[in-house]
């Protein structure tokens, strides 16, 4: 019976053995990685969909085993190159879990700052702490250009609002030659309106899409 965190020190030490002794993994780098680590991410995404569907996280269980893969590959890369290692990017992580939420590892003063029990208070106070550190210039500074449209509408506007210069999008009443209004109008309109009642707009449209294929 192995005890908690062996698995994962067994898995770096596969991982670097891997990357020692076959080719095909010695000859990747951080770039040749990236297209694996996104099809992992939109794989596990699925899994989480699948298992609120059908209670069965089995599958989620699994793809967060991929998922991991790819966190150690690129550390074990790196790890090489003496750029940091598994253990820098824990550290790193462990840090920021830290100053991020004062509530619970603060003083006295800053749990009393925030109720720990409130989600909409805790991550208003996430979000102070991280404008503090990133210090951004403009309001799309840190934000992937690949980001999915809805799901980057959905940050700008909510960075918009912490900056006091809240965007409300107006649907246009003029409709164009094919005699519809502008759709990209209507879509951030809707995004808008999805922020306004708490709801994540790119999982909306997902499930919305499962829905369809669902019942075709």
């Amino acid at each position: 019976m192995t005890g908690p965190g062996e698995p994962l020190l067994e898995f770096r030490s596969v991982m670097r053995r891997l990357r020692a002794e076959c080719g095909w993994k010695r000859a990747q780098t951080h770039r040749s990685l990236a297209r694996y680590l996104l099809e992992e991410t939109h794989e596990t995404l699925e899994a989480i969909d699948v298992g609120e569907e059908t209670g069965d996280w089995s599958h989620l269980r699994e793809e967060l085993g991929d998922l991991l893969l790819q966190v150690y590959f690129h550390a074990v890369v790196a790890e090489e190159r003496g750029a940091f290692t598994l253990d820098d990017v824990a550290a790193d992580v462990t840090a920021k879990m830290r100053r991020r939420n004062p509530h619970v590892f603060g003083s006295a003063a800053d749990a009393a700052d925030v109720d720990a029990n409130d989600p909409a208070a805790v991550n208003e106070a996430w979000e102070a702490a991280k404008a503090v550190e990133k210090q951004r210039s403009s309001v799309t500074d840190g934000l992937p250009p690949g980001l999915p449209a809805l799901l980057l509408a959905d940050k700008v506007l909510d960075r918009l609002q912490r900056a006091g210069t809240p965007v409300v999008p107006v649907v246009p009443v003029a409709l164009d030659a094919a005699g519809d209004a502008d759709l990209g109008d209507r879509l951030l309109a809707l995004v808008a309106e999805a922020r306004a009642a708490g709801t994540d707009p790119e999982q909306a449209l997902r499930d919305a899409v499962r829905r369809v294929v669902r019942d075709a």
